[in-house]
């Protein structure tokens, strides 16, 4: 029984979420519950075992993130919670929702590493001290800059230790995984805090920060948007047959290592289908005066929707009393909840 890297990955964040980690002495637990580790990814696991927590929280990140991009989507990013399979049969086929999980969940083990390395959460990482240079005007080193090198690192050694064999899959996730990571370190900026008496930022001190991981999922949303297809091609080599992957439209510009690949095309996701993984969108809500996906003509897929009203329970009327605090009135408000047939 072998689970691909990202099933290694969730199976880790289904023991985090379990708790069967307490101290270092429940290593043997950890990393000998992982089904299918090949030894790279064991010893990984052993050596690193105090970031592992934050290796599953990571993937808990990509999977948030994924479900907040494509939430007024066909497919939208669902969940099985009874099945080691979390995505189900989706990710099966190398298409574009495959590209974007394995880039947000690679992006997500690298960031989540990476702040808590910076927060001191682990003995074996901390602030980088390798990209400061000489200071800028007007400001000038401090604070922990995050080690987004080290985070990427983690997240490469692990998710990828599997992808060695010489297939299209294997070359597709890899390519994936790394365009995923290449986001986090593009996204790095300087963040600054000014010291002084009322704010006067006589002084300002700075240091490399990550962004919010919003930012990691909104970009990779739009490579996702923007995915290059490919097409398979065999080549023989000493060590036997090889499988590459090449840009299908020779006129489009070839695909960059921050952009996503897929060369296999996406059901629809309108009806359930046990095969795909599709879970269909009856019973989605849908947005009546929008007429992208999320629009009721797209999402029921032109089965129509129903209209139904709906009572919510809300603060209003806040007054702010010095001083500090506020106080609201309850209001009742009826809206209109829109859904697919």
């Amino acid at each position: 029984w072998a689970l691909s890297p990202l099933g290694l990955l969730l199976w880790v964040l289904s023991l985090a979420l379990g708790q069967q980690y307490t101290s270092l002495g429940s290593q043997p637990l950890l990393c000998g519950s992982i089904p299918g580790l090949v030894p790279k990814q064991l010893r990984f696991c052993r050596n690193y075992i105090e970031i592992m927590p934050s290796v599953a929280e990571g993937v808990k990140l990509g999977i948030q993130e994924c479900q907040h991009q494509f939430r007024g989507r066909r497919w939208n990013c669902t969940t099985i919670d009874d099945s080691l399979a979390i995505f189900g049969p989706v990710l099966d086929k190398a298409t574009r929702e495959s590209a974007f999980v394995h880039a947000i969940a690679s992006a997500g083990v690298a960031f989540a590493v990476t702040r808590s390395c910076a927060e001191g959460t682990s003995t074996i990482c901390g602030c980088d001290s390798h990209h400061k240079g000489p200071p800028g005007e007007g400001w000038k080193w401090g604070g922990c800059s995050e080690d987004a090198d080290f985070g990427v690192l983690v997240s490469r050694e692990f998710a990828d230790a599997r992808e060695n064999r010489p297939d299209a899959r294997s070359a597709m996730n890899k390519h994936n995984n790394e365009a995923g990571r290449t986001t986090i370190l593009d996204h790095m900026h300087l963040k600054c805090k000014c010291h002084g008496l009322s704010g006067s930022c006589e002084v300002k001190t700075c240091w490399w920060a990550q962004p919010d991981f919003r930012a990691i999922g909104d970009f990779l949303k739009d490579k996702y948007d923007s995915a290059s297809e490919m097409v398979v091609e065999k080549h023989r080599e000493s060590r036997g047959w090889v499988e590459t992957l090449r840009a299908k439209y020779s006129l489009f510009k070839p695909p960059t290592e921050r952009d996503l690949v897929y060369y296999e095309n996406s059901p629809n996701f309108c009806e359930p289908n046990p095969e795909t993984g599709s879970f269909g969108t009856r019973d989605r809500t849908c947005n009546v005066t929008s007429h992208g996906i999320d629009g009721c003509d797209l999402l029921c897929c032109g089965r129509g929707h129903n209209t139904r009203t709906e009572k919510r329970k809300e603060k209003c009327h806040c007054i702010f009393h010095w001083c500090c605090y506020v106080s609201c009135q309850e209001c009742v408000r009826v809206y209109d909840v829109h859904t697919c047939k």
